[in-house]
């Protein structure tokens, strides 16, 4: 498989087959990626940096699968847990609806705890909705966050972001001015957006997600 081919197969995976999307999310010019394109080549770090999961071997020779096992298959028998010292708690609310107010109180208890081998550095779960960022994260999977602040942001990856009136998951990006940034959908079907620093309440990063078992 060509160089190009392999570049065209990342774009269909990451950003649906646009173009520009993938150029964004790999922090480059759409005239690069075309650049790429016609010269049959594009630059692996900087492809292997922002493409999460994808094979290393596949992007230098292209033999083999174009992803690494993926940590929503990786999780070989995840396991429910009522031990609270076991595991990671579980809180069976939706990210995008009452999350905050659940992880805020003084009160609440998770539901249980699961353990899932490979997700040793998640702090906590939860449900998430929506296809914003599909094929990465899909419609009814748990994701696992792990708490950080603004200062631990690093532009390109991926945030689960409780800011005054809305909760999101996106990938963040420096904004076109300072005090902003830009939350980057994968799916091209949704539109970015751009919300100042100042609005943020919690910030988490999102350490990946699985389907739903139990």
């Amino acid at each position: 498989m060509e160089k190009k081919d392999r570049l065209l197969s990342l774009i269909d995976h990451y950003s649906g087959g646009n173009k520009s999307e993938f150029a964004r999310m790999i922090g480059v010019s759409p005239q690069a990626v075309n650049t790429w394109i016609t010269r049959n080549t594009f630059d692996i770090d900087i492809i292997y940096a922002k493409c999460l999961n994808v094979s290393p071997d596949w992007l230098l020779t292209g033999k083999g699968n174009m992803l690494k096992e993926e940590e929503k298959e990786d999780v070989s028998a995840p396991i429910v847990s009522h031990d609270p010292k076991m595991g990671q708690p579980y809180y069976d609310v939706d990210f995008l609806g009452g999350f905050s107010e659940v992880y805020n109180s003084q009160v609440s208890l998770p539901a249980h705890n699961i353990i899932v081998p490979s997700f040793d550095r998640a702090n906590l779960w939860c449900n998430v909705t929506g296809h914003s960022m599909e094929p990465r994260i899909s419609h009814g999977d748990i994701i696992a966050l792990r708490p950080c602040t603004v200062d631990d942001i690093q532009y390109g990856e991926m945030y689960a972001v409780i800011l005054d009136t809305i909760r999101t998951i996106k990938i963040l990006r420096k904004g076109s001015s300072k005090g902003f940034l830009r939350y980057v959908p994968i799916n091209p079907n949704f539109d970015e957006q751009e919300f100042a620093v100042s609005r943020i309440i919690n910030v988490f990063e999102v350490i990946g997600s699985i389907s739903k078992f139990f």
